[in-house]
């Protein structure tokens, strides 16, 4: 059982978001701006209505900070306000803090990571149900386009602890992207307390978006089935319980019978291997401060090492 288990959701984030601010401020080297980048960023200023890059901009992905690449704001989440800037009408949990301003007529927004000024937001105008809007400079972001599914694969895998998955899909080369999230239960958008309670048949799992050109499936199978222990039932080290078990949650009948194969390779060789292979159903990415997990933290994963197996 992880030790965190005990906290509410509430101190957790809390306790994760302080822990996150001490490691950038004290490890990051943010991204040098231009003067105008400076102007509204650090000086607060703004830029002039229709002018900024995003202001239109209806392309599927998510903006990040332009000063330290925090994810900030989903491109669902933005809407046409005809107001002269980006409009969003919800942010990443716990990526904007608000500030009032001097004049306490406006309440400002600014990335919680850094403190880079992005605008401000503004409630009670009806513009969508969630009836809020944060009205944000385009110069103090960075948008990130969804990878083209045309050209890109899609692996999702659960071996423990989504941490320490994520951590080692995310340094093999070709790999896009990483997600962490809940797969394989009967509960709909479910919280990372539900799933640790082992009673909504989720397992914490990582999707992953890959370039085939660079890796094929088969590799990043074979790094699943390096990266833990796929021996150990309803478990992964010291944490215990189904939604730490070892699974593939294949997405056709390719990646079906590359899991079958490697299984089977480590089954002659002696293993008990413990991993089930099961056609994948809704993934349900979990809450924002469980991503990159370890990136954010600057250590390694307590449960996952690599052992070379093929």
């Amino acid at each position: 059982m992880k030790p965190h288990l005990i906290l509410t959701s509430t101190v957790l984030i809390a306790l994760i978001m302080v822990n996150f601010n001490s490691f950038f401020q004290e490890k990051m080297e943010y991204n040098k701006l231009t003067p105008e980048e400076e102007n509204v960023i650090l000086h607060k200023g703004t830029e002039a209505p229709f002018m900024g890059e995003y202001t239109d901009n209806n392309a599927q992905g998510y903006y990040v900070c332009k000063q330290c690449d925090t994810p900030l704001y989903r491109s669902n989440d933005k809407f046409e306000s005809h107001c002269g800037w980006p409009s969003f009408d919800d942010e990443i949990d716990g990526a904007v803090t608000r500030k009032t301003d001097a004049d306490g007529r406006r309440t400002e927004i600014i990335c919680t990571n850094c403190g880079g000024h992005l605008g401000h937001v503004f409630e009670g105008e009806n513009y969508t149900d969630k009836n809020i809007r944060h009205c944000v400079n385009s110069i103090s972001l960075k948008f990130i386009p969804k990878p083209d599914e045309d050209t890109t694969g899609r692996a999702i895998f659960a071996s423990g602890c989504f941490w320490g998955t994520e951590y080692y899909m995310q340094k093999a080369d070709g790999v896009i992207s990483t997600t962490v999230g809940y797969i394989g239960g009967h509960v709909e958008n479910p919280t990372y307390k539900q799933v640790c309670s082992d009673t909504t048949g989720h397992a914490e799992a990582v999707e992953v978006i890959f370039d085939p050109k660079v890796i094929s499936y088969e590799e990043i199978t074979k790094l699943f089935f390096e990266t833990h222990d796929p021996t150990q039932v309803d478990g992964q080290g010291p944490d215990i319980g189904s939604q730490y078990r070892s699974e593939i949650f294949y997405l056709n009948e390719n990646q079906r019978n590359t899991g079958e194969k490697l299984k089977g390779i480590l089954v002659e060789k002696g293993l008990k291997v413990a991993t089930k292979i099961t056609q994948a159903t809704e993934f349900y990415p979990a809450e924002e401060y469980h991503q990159d997990y370890y990136q954010h933290k600057g250590s390694l994963p307590y449960c996952h090492r690599y052992i070379k197996r093929f």
